[in-house]
């Protein structure tokens, strides 16, 4: 019950914004990393369908994983009248210049999902600290001592480190008892399903297949560690872990290939930013957003303002929920689902 009433406190919270946003006829500039992941496209029709709904327009462009062009694509959506800016940075690192042109405008900008740490932009994601817990947990619930693998994601974005310190900390304790050893870890270039599964196949060879859990840190690492795996006749043997409740992942979980998948709704994730983009849009300070926090958890310390939804870790004993939220359809969810999966 406690796992479900978190997975609905995302959506009264995002609800929560409608209130206040009451611009009228601003432009909404979205700038996206990429769309190679399915979640960024649910993500984009829950966000265009709440600036619309507050009466705004919405623009987008992709950077197709590239960092320059994102820049690029920041200024072109200032040239076509970006009222706020929303941007899912390729690159944390190289996305400054992005910010002091749209700050030089006097533009608001969200941080959306990934950070970016300047105290000019709001920050808007899930706590992915715990979403690393969360899949930190159900690998140890299932296998509590071993050899284990971190498939991590890509290094340019600070979410990647995120995770594995929040993985870390559930895993610390028999880690240093002994109970667990590191037998690889990787961070995974542009989070690609491929390049996590080649980083898998090395591990998996340099340690003669020796491997007793992996902790990856998204549904598309996860896909590409199973098909490492599966390769080596070892998929449903091991753990793996996941986020972002991708249909693919939440079926392995039925399949018993995956152990969880941390659902962050990005339904919510993006009606909130439609909402708070709009509310910056009509003049409103990023300190009085409904729900905003004082953080600075990243790596320079940067006090931001920042807003945090509740992620929720679904397993085969719980698939029930994001069938039933209608995330994924049932059949979609259980095809050929093992015994006792909830909601199968």
């Amino acid at each position: 019950m406690r796992k479900l009433a978190a997975a609905l406190a995302g959506a009264v919270f995002a609800m929560s914004f409608a209130s206040g946003a009451l611009a009228a006829g601003k432009v909404i500039g979205v700038s996206w990393s990429n769309f190679q992941e399915e979640r960024w496209k649910t993500d984009e029709a829950a966000m265009k369908a709440a600036i619309e709904a507050n009466g705004n327009r919405y623009i987008s462009a992709d950077a197709q994983a590239s960092a320059s062009k994102q820049l690029t694509d920041v200024e072109s959506l200032i040239a076509q009248g970006a009222n706020v800016i929303v941007i899912l940075s390729v690159d944390s690192g190289a996305v400054g210049p992005a910010v002091d042109r749209a700050a030089a405008e006097g533009i608001p900008v969200i941080g959306y999902d990934r950070l970016i740490e300047d105290e000019r932009a709001f920050y808007l994601t899930f706590d992915n600290k715990e979403v690393g817990r969360m899949q930190a947990r159900a690998v140890l619930a299932v296998k509590p001592e071993g050899n284990y693998v971190f498939i991590k994601g890509d290094k340019g974005d600070p979410n990647a480190d995120f995770l594995h310190e929040g993985q870390l900390e559930v895993l610390k304790e028999a880690m240093d008892a002994g109970k667990i050893k590191n037998a690889g870890e990787s961070y995974t270039d542009g989070w690609k399903p491929d390049n996590a599964q080649k980083n898998m196949e090395q591990i998996l060879t340099a340690a003669n297949n020796q491997v007793d859990a992996v902790v990856a840190s998204n549904d598309g690492t996860a896909g590409g560690v199973v098909a490492a795996l599966a390769a080596q006749g070892l998929a449903g043997t091991v753990p793996v872990s996941g986020q972002d409740g991708d249909h693919a992942a939440l079926n392995r979980v039925a399949r018993g290939t995956q152990t969880v998948s941390v659902w962050k709704d990005a339904r919510e994730l993006g009606k909130a930013a439609g909402d708070i983009a709009s509310m910056l849009a009509d003049g409103k300070a990023m300190t009085d957003i409904p729900g905003a926090v004082k953080w600075s958890g990243g790596a320079k310390g940067v006090e931001m303002n920042a807003v945090f939804l509740a992620p929720v870790p679904i397993t085969k004993d719980n698939l029930n929920i994001v069938i039933e939220a209608g995330w994924i359809p049932k059949d979609k969810a259980c095809e050929g689902a093992t015994a006792g999966v909830a909601g199968c």
